[in-house]
């Protein structure tokens, strides 16, 4: 038998639904989803708002449980697990890059990033070099006795990836990484999450509602993600058909449509909130 075959992805979820409340105030914001990510990839997660993305960053980031079904890492089930576990496991495995950058107002962006190692108890010779050749991997050198407060927003979000990668997760989960940023900025904040996933082998999961910020990711989920690189394309004009027969605009690398027919069978297409496979 084939070993890559035989190994489960890196994570799995199967059937997993999220409520919120009880009786006419209840708001089930997710309904059989099911989910594979194999290790290395880089996959955006897009929707509007309330489609339910975010609940699944919350559940894959440890951050949330399920209301039902599985969530396997590495084919633990960590729907089983105890909060603690979950604490070890999001500690050891997983960095998050949250849109509001999360930084600490009053403290330089060499002791942001050390927080993460504090927490899991390094000492402070091993968590101070930790941090300045995190700072010095996302163009940082020079910048790390700077407040937050002292930084452009883009230098603020490279401070917050930093101190997602310095304890080298497995998994990177981003929410809006490039929300709070202007395009160029935010360009440059994807260029560096795409090398960290081609260079360091991160696995990187997004959430982002940019269609040309997902066009950074190579796999794409989400009602309005349907994902297919421009080279990919026959020549000749998007037949995209949105809602109402409107015919999509041609050109673009992702179609932000709900139906696409140039889409082959299998192709990126999804729904979060209902169910179905990913």
């Amino acid at each position: 038998m084939n070993d890559d075959a035989a190994r489960p992805p890196l994570i799995r979820l199967r059937g997993v639904t999220r409520v919120y409340g009880a009786g006419q105030a209840m708001v089930r914001a997710l309904d059989g989803v099911d989910l594979d990510i194999e290790a290395g990839e880089f996959v955006a997660i897009m929707g509007p708002s309330g489609s339910g993305k975010s609940t699944v960053m919350n559940i894959l980031g440890c951050l949330d449980t399920p209301s039902a079904g599985e969530y396997l890492f590495r084919g633990v089930h960590v729907e089983r697990l105890s909060r603690d576990q979950r604490a070890r496991l999001r500690r050891r495995h997983l960095g998050f890059v949250f849109q509001g950058f999360n930084l600490l107002a009053r403290t330089s962006a060499i002791e942001n990033v050390e927080l993460p190692l504090l927490y899991r108890g390094e000492p402070a010779a091993a968590r101070r070099a930790a941090a300045r050749e995190a700072l010095r991997s996302v163009g940082l050198a020079g910048r790390e006795d700077h407040t937050p407060g002292e930084l452009s927003g883009g230098q603020q979000q490279r401070v917050a990836i930093a101190r997602a990668i310095v304890t080298q997760p497995t998994v990177l989960l981003a929410d809006e990484p490039t929300g709070n940023l202007d395009t160029q900025r935010g360009r440059e904040i994807m260029e560096l999450l795409a090398a960290l996933n081609r260079d360091r082998g991160i696995t990187v999961l997004m959430v982002t509602h940019e269609l040309d910020m997902a066009a950074y990711a190579r796999r794409a989920l989400g009602r309005t993600a349907c994902r297919r690189r421009r080279a990919a394309w026959p020549a000749g004009p998007c037949h995209c058909v949105a809602p109402g027969g409107a015919a999509g605009a041609g050109g673009n690398e992702m179609c932000p449509q709900a139906h696409c027919v140039r889409c082959p069978p299998g192709g990126a297409l999804s729904t979060f909130g209902t169910a179905g496979r990913y």
